[in-house]
């Protein structure tokens, strides 16, 4: 992780999201394997939940049997598919092509 990261401990905490939730001024969409071993889940539930207090649109979308990089097929199709959606009604105000049902928003819809 120090290569990642750096070294001191400073740097950690620097570049944690969960650490900087008041600074955030857009909407978020979280995907999140729960196998991650490299962001465990309770961190995004945590950025998640702050968010949603804080008033901004954010969603949480959670996979089953899936790790740090999603790997089944399905989900992978999903994760774009609402990424496109989300980011056309919070950020563009455009129409998507396709049909694709919309996630909950909190704080939108």
């Amino acid at each position: 992780m120090d290569n990642l990261v750096g070294r001191s401990e400073g740097a950690y905490y620097e570049r944690s999201p969960i650490n900087f939730v008041n600074k955030f001024t857009c909407p978020v969409i979280l995907f999140q394997g729960l196998d991650d071993k490299v962001v465990p889940p309770d961190q995004a539930r945590k950025i998640y939940k702050a968010l949603k207090e804080s008033g901004l649109p954010v969603a949480l979308v959670e996979y089953e049997g899936e790790q740090h990089g999603f790997r089944k097929a399905e989900n992978i199709k999903f994760t774009l598919e609402q990424q496109m959606v989300f980011f056309a009604r919070t950020v563009g105000k455009f129409e998507v092509a396709d049909d694709i049902t919309p996630i909950k928003i909190e704080n939108f819809d």
